[in-house]
């Protein structure tokens, strides 16, 4: 009797550290990020709404592919680092040395990835016509 109530302890136990190590590792990533265009000298277009979980779990994008920070040339940026915003580091107004204007940093990014996808025929993600992305400016 008394083996039982420990294996049944045991089992209780190892369940509770199965779902601790699930809750501690697990991302909380959101469901949609607004891409707004402050900064820039001109704001042409308005805001980008990227799908983020749906690029993240269901395209299987890799963090890395967006989230970075560049020691010696190479991202050494990992799941769980803290996520700055693009602005802290890319400039809206201008080119800072190798470092890429903000909006061009995302439209090389997205539009890259985009054409890519297309290209491979795995689907239509836009990257030909600004509407497609950018919601229609607030006047």
């Amino acid at each position: 009797m008394k083996q039982k109530v420990l294996m049944v302890m045991v089992a209780i136990l190892a369940g509770f550290m199965f779902l601790a190590v699930g809750v501690l590792t697990a991302t909380d990533v959101p469901e949609q990020v607004t891409i707004e265009n402050t900064g820039y000298k001109k704001d042409k277009k308005g805001p980008v709404k990227l799908a983020h979980k749906k690029h993240s779990a269901e395209y299987k994008v890799a963090c890395t592919e967006c989230h970075h920070e560049y020691k010696d040339g190479k991202n050494v940026w990992k799941e769980g680092d803290p996520v700055k915003k693009c602005s802290e580091c890319h400039n809206p107004k201008k080119k800072e040395g190798k470092v890429l204007k903000l909006q061009n940093a995302y439209h090389k990014n997205c539009k890259s990835c985009h054409k890519k996808l297309v290209k491979a025929g795995k689907g239509k993600a836009p990257f030909k016509k600004c509407s497609q992305c950018h919601q229609k400016k607030k006047k």
